[in-house]
């Protein structure tokens, strides 16, 4: 486990600690080691270029009159911290460019699938045999077979694997799932924890209906979430309790191991020990979301980092390299329920299409080799420790965390243990913050609410100016 455990995940405290000097060489992996990165950084000579988005209105505006709110994604409306929307380009490595041609550096990672960064050559190159070969057979591919293997191999609690085309969808199969094999029906999900759109889910989910502050959400009738119990994350007591009250009708728990979706929340010593230990008892299942935190925290996932093995897990984000792409897998006598196996119904054209399998092969690949989990650990402590101190020079109240690639902070003093506490936060001044960090070329996500992530992309020198950025907004805002 990282030696930063301690200092974000341990002790429940959020001012981190520097890594000690035994972390991996930053120059091993400058700029990933595949391609070159134009850095955004003017001499002094050379006067700045005036930020505009006039062309990513002018698109957006045209966008509000063909899709809801002009997007296919809540957050990206940028509801909770204002201004115009970015329309974007390209990307590459750790950098970002929109229309008008301001260039960022990119936190967002595509929401997490970006682990070793935008565009990698190799995972392009293999993009290009495979598309030779056809882009959708809409039947069985061998690439699906060395995809599975990788994962199996990877994930302490996998021993079969069904791949599908997103999160959401993952999470709506392995709810089914969980409910077939045990026979009940009554699941227990978290305050803040954001398992996809589909209607069970769809109870105090955090992530974009907390960003927008709207009701869970109209349309979904009542009984599809009679049987969505719910407790704040890291109240362990809680839990016991819905058990006590709901005796033998609990299917399972299902959780993010780290929350994403209500920004970063990392659990208490013991909690995740806890809730495995309940469902033991309880006859349920323990189901990890790791849509976020698969091959993020560790190459096993959080189960790995944290070393508490779920009945069963969900994936996505990193699976596909940047393609949709999502699955659920866990034990063998589990997963043989699934059809045709068994008798609990699943099924898609495009899951396991030969492009997602071939950038998850790949990305997969490249987390494998030695130093790439230490390097992640590097950055990312420098970088939220760069901002929450930065923040605090300048009198603002901040906390902040991270576990590997993964981090978050909030405008609240902290700590942050579950979603209640996250909505202490001053979202106004995020807001403000946020545009301030968009006129210093650094992108990161559009929410108070949302986690951020690294790449393997990403420099030391993307981290200082990042810093450095923060450093000046904060004097502003």
């Amino acid at each position: 486990m990282s030696g930063l455990m301690s200092g974000v995940v341990v002790q429940p405290r959020w001012l981190v600690s520097r890594p000690s000097s035994s972390s991996v060489n930053s120059s091993s992996h400058s700029n990933n080691g595949r391609f070159k990165i134009k850095m955004a950084v003017t001499s002094v000579d050379e006067k700045k270029k005036a930020y505009t988005l006039q062309k990513s209105e002018e698109a957006f505006n045209k966008a509000k009159e063909l899709m809801p709110g002009g997007v296919n994604s809540p957050v990206r409306a940028f509801k909770s911290v204002g201004g115009q929307p970015i329309v974007f380009d390209s990307v590459k490595g750790s950098r970002m460019l929109d229309i008008d041609g301001n260039e960022y550096i990119d936190y967002v990672g595509s929401w997490g699938p970006a682990i070793i960064g935008h565009a990698d050559d190799k995972v392009l190159s293999a993009l290009a045999e495979t598309m030779k070969k056809g882009t959708s057979f809409g039947a069985p591919c061998l690439l699906e077979n060395v995809l599975a293997e990788m994962v199996i191999s990877a994930v302490p609690s996998i021993e079969m694997v069904r791949f599908v085309n997103s999160g959401t969808e993952a999470c709506m199969g392995v709810l089914r799932l969980a409910r077939a094999f045990t026979g009940k029906e009554k699941v227990i999900k978290f305050e803040g924890c954001y398992h996809g759109h589909a209607d069970p889910f769809l109870v105090k989910a955090g992530s974009g209906v907390a960003t927008l502050g709207l009701p869970d959400s109209p349309g979904v009738p009542k009984a599809a979430t009679s049987e969505t119990l719910t407790s704040p994350y890291n109240d362990i007591s809680t839990v016991e309790k819905l058990f006590e009250a709901n005796k033998g009708s609990i299917a399972a728990i299902i959780l993010e191991p780290v929350v994403g979706n209500a920004g970063f929340i990392p659990p208490t010593p013991d909690f995740l020990k806890a809730l495995r230990q309940i469902t033991k008892d309880n006859g349920a299942l323990l189901i990890f979301d790791e849509v976020m935190t698969g091959f993020r925290l560790s190459y096993g996932g959080a189960q790995e980092y944290f070393g508490i093995t779920p009945d069963l897990t969900t994936l996505g984000k990193v699976i596909g390299g940047g393609l949709p792409v999502g699955a659920y897998g866990g034990r063998r006598d589990i997963m043989e329920m699934v059809a045709p196996s068994g008798p609990m119904y699943q099924a898609g054209t495009l899951s396991g299409n030969p492009l997602a399998m071939t950038a998850g092969i790949h990305t997969l690949k490249r987390l494998q080799e030695p130093g790439s989990y230490d390097y992640l650990d590097k950055i990312t402590s420098e970088l939220i420790q760069g901002i929450v101190d930065a923040g605090k020079k300048a009198g603002h109240a901040i906390c902040g965390g991270y576990i590997r690639g993964m981090f978050g902070f909030f405008f609240t003093d902290g700590p942050v243990y579950n979603f209640e506490d996250a909505k202490k936060s001053d979202t106004a001044k995020f807001g403000r913050f946020y545009r301030g960090m968009l006129e210093e070329g650094v992108y990161l996500a559009p929410s108070q609410f949302e986690a951020g992530f690294t790449s393997l992309a990403h420099t030391s020198e993307d981290i200082q100016q990042t810093i450095a950025a923060a450093e000046k907004v904060f004097r502003t805002i």
